[in-house]
């Protein structure tokens, strides 16, 4: 058995994280390098927002929360089976608050109001009836119906007995 010498140099192993940390005057410096980092990130994840697609008897429904987006903000196209939902959320403009310094100005504690486009495509079953698709938007969530073809839709069958 060898033995081998302790070494307390920090670099010894080729990580040398000290100018880095003497660099770093604050949390406040790697809160910026990580959302910098992290930002476009962010920004990929938030371009498909939460959804739900469910059936009942007699329709297919889609509910997707678009908080803040007006009607007129918001495209649906379907082409084939895919159906796409757009729009864009609305900018958070608070500049003429009173004592607000400009958005340049802004040093965020907490930043995560959903920004920008958003676009979600999702494969409709064969079962719906495309031309009769309704779509409304209350209280900051976009609800599709979408009927389902006749032949589609659960009938109660009478059993008859002898």
């Amino acid at each position: 058995m060898a033995l081998v010498r302790y070494r307390s140099n920090p670099s010894s192993n080729g990580w040398n994280m000290r100018p880095f940390v003497n660099n770093m005057r604050s949390f406040e410096d790697f809160d910026r390098l990580f959302n910098q980092v992290a930002a476009p990130l962010a920004n990929i994840m938030q371009s498909q927002t939460a959804a739900n697609l469910y059936e009942t008897d007699e329709n297919i429904v889609l509910e997707m929360a678009v908080p803040g987006v007006l009607a007129d903000d918001i495209n649906i196209s379907i082409e084939g089976r895919q159906l796409t939902v757009e729009g864009t959320y609305p900018t958070v403009n608070t500049d003429n608050v009173e004592g607000n310094e400009g958005s340049e100005g802004r040093r965020y504690w907490l930043q995560n109001m959903p920004t920008g486009n958003f676009s979600q495509t999702i494969s409709l079953p064969s079962n719906v009836n495309l031309d009769d698709v309704q779509a409304r938007v209350t209280h900051g969530v976009l609800t599709l119906t979408m009927p389902k073809v006749d032949a589609a839709k659960a009938r109660r069958i009478a059993v008859a007995s002898e």
